[in-house]
């Protein structure tokens, strides 16, 4: 068998400098990308966050599991999310701030990312409490005998509860990750392999607590349809699950997701393969 007939059936992943090329050829992609057709797609990437949050919830549930095993396991469950992002085809704002490459190399203006950073980010609102009201009128909440239910009211209201620079630095980093399984993504051959490169970044982003705007789209109105439905545990104090505290995450963590995904990782890597 020759060194062709072993890469045709095994083919090498991309390098660096063809990851950002076809970076860049996606981004333009998703510029000329017809509005309804970006928002509709964007509905399907909340819808798929969403999922990867609840079985976060359900896993992290499990009293019996130390920190360590719930925060791992939590987060390895919450990358199913990711995977089928970028394996079904959805648009999500995390990962599309690596548009930004297309606007430094001047193939579109920064207009394009700025419009479609909007329309997608309003489609994974919509697509993350759609699945908020599927999952409620399921009761999903009463499972593991209301377990569930208490840790979504938990997680929001600890979202809900972070000072705004904390929440920054947080969703900082988080992006970093979620903008790296995407890049890796990009380098895949085969679905395995997508599959590989979400779930290690998400995994720990999950574990280390840091802050994601959609994922956050749906975790909190989920913790503040448990907590009207008094499945919050005995003696827990939700007040920080209001209205401003859903504002001041949401704010935080938006801005924070688009600094580490658009300037410091889409840029810093621009910087070393395109400049």
């Amino acid at each position: 068998m020759t060194n062709n007939e072993v890469a045709a059936i095994r083919p090498d992943a991309l390098a660096g400098a063809q990851i950002e090329a076809k970076a860049e050829t996606v981004g333009e992609g998703k510029a000329k990308l017809p509005v309804f057709r970006a928002f509709v797609l964007a509905i399907f990437a909340g819808l798929f966050i969403g999922m990867g949050g609840m079985f976060m919830l359900l896993v992290k549930s499990d009293a019996s599991l130390g920190f360590a095993a719930s925060s791992v396991l939590g987060g390895f469950a919450f990358s199913f999310g990711l995977f089928s992002v970028m394996t079904a085809g959805a648009e999500l704002f995390t990962g599309n701030c690596l548009m930004f490459q297309g606007f430094l190399s001047g193939k579109y203006t920064l207009g394009a990312p700025l419009r479609s950073w909007l329309v997608v980010y309003l489609g994974n609102l919509v697509g993350s409490l759609l699945l908020v009201a599927l999952l409620h009128l399921a009761s999903f909440g009463a499972l593991n005998g209301g377990a569930v239910g208490a840790t979504m009211v938990s997680v929001a209201t600890a979202k809900c509860a972070l000072p705004w620079g904390v929440a920054f630095g947080r969703a900082i980093m988080c992006n970093i990750l979620v903008c790296l399984a995407v890049w890796m993504g990009f380098a895949a051959r085969t679905v395995v392999d997508r599959f590989l490169c979400a779930a290690l970044p998400v995994t720990a982003f999950v574990a280390c607590g840091f802050e994601h705007c959609v994922a956050n789209m749906f975790f909190i109105p989920m913790g503040m349809a448990a907590a009207s439905a008094g499945m919050a545990a005995e003696g827990f104090d939700a007040s920080a699950l209001a209205l401003s505290g859903t504002l001041s995450n949401l704010s935080a963590a938006t801005l924070g997701n688009v600094v580490g995904g658009a300037l410091l990782f889409a840029g810093l890597y621009w910087l070393a393969y395109r400049k």
